[in-house]
């Protein structure tokens, strides 16, 4: 397992909480999503066997949400 903190710019509310960890929760291989809000940052901890980091990069950016 590999845990990453993201930087992700855009997220201001609780629907962009559950948009984030929802969609990047979704994915296999990822075991936990934790969005922090007032950082704007999310902790993803994953599989780097099932899904690469940047398939989760590309997901955050599917749902408006820039990534640094």
């Amino acid at each position: 397992m590999e845990k990453v903190t993201l930087n992700v710019q855009g997220m201001s509310c609780g629907h962009c909480v559950k948009a984030v960890e929802g969609s990047v929760g979704a994915l296999n291989g990822v075991s936990s999503v934790k969005v922090d809000l007032k950082a704007a940052k999310v902790d993803v901890e994953f599989n780097t066997q099932e899904v690469s980091l940047d398939k989760i990069k590309e997901t955050i950016d599917d749902q408006g949400y820039d990534v640094k």
